[in-house]
This record gives C-alpha cells, structure tokens and sequence, in this order.
C-alpha cells in the first residue's frame, strides 16, 4: 500500500511542476485583454467582447486541440493582416497566453 501512495505522489509531481514552470499571471493577461484584444475578439464568457463575431472568442481559440503555451506565442510573435501588431513584451506575451490557456479550464 505503501509504493502504490509512493508511485502516485511522484506521477502527480511532474505536472504539477510543469504547472508552475509555466510563466505569466493570468490576471494581467485578463487585464491585456481587456484592453487590448476584447476590441475584436470575445475574452471571457458574458464578458468584454466585440458586437460582431469579427475573431475566434478565446473560449473558441483555448478549446482548440492545438492550442499550447508554444503554439499561442509563434501566433502572438507573427504579424498577421486582420490582427494588430501590438509588438508585445515578453511579460506582456506571458500574461496574454496565460489567461488563454486559464479560459480552457
């Protein structure tokens, strides 16, 4: 009984590990959105968003089975012609795809 607790706290403790390793605060991300991307796109459900569905709601981006940490920062990092280029900081960037990746949840 004993290994089998053993065994299942050390299988916890590598996503648990790779969860804090994750850079960014979510509530800074929120607040960049906000301000920054709730022009266009729909950032939370019931929340700040455009009156047309110009862009994908993030609720739609997150649920994307290809939505990661590394696949939200190339988009961010890459210019795109129906997309502001806001040339965001790296802490900016941070904060933006941690609250992305907080509204799959």
């Amino acid at each position: 009984m004993r290994h089998w607790l053993i065994a299942c706290v050390l299988a916890a403790l590598p996503g648990a590990a790779l969860a804090q390793m994750e850079p960014g605060d979510p509530i800074a991300g929120q607040r960049l959105a906000t301000t920054w991307c709730a022009n266009c796109h729909s950032i939370a459900p019931g929340g700040p968003g455009p009156a047309t569905d110009i862009a994908p709601s993030f609720a739609a981006i997150a649920a994307l089975p290809s939505t990661t940490s590394m696949s939200l920062r190339a988009y961010l990092r890459t210019p795109h012609a129906n997309m502001p280029d806001y040339r965001l900081s790296r802490e900016e960037l941070d904060d933006i795809v941690a609250y992305l990746l907080t509204v799959r949840r």
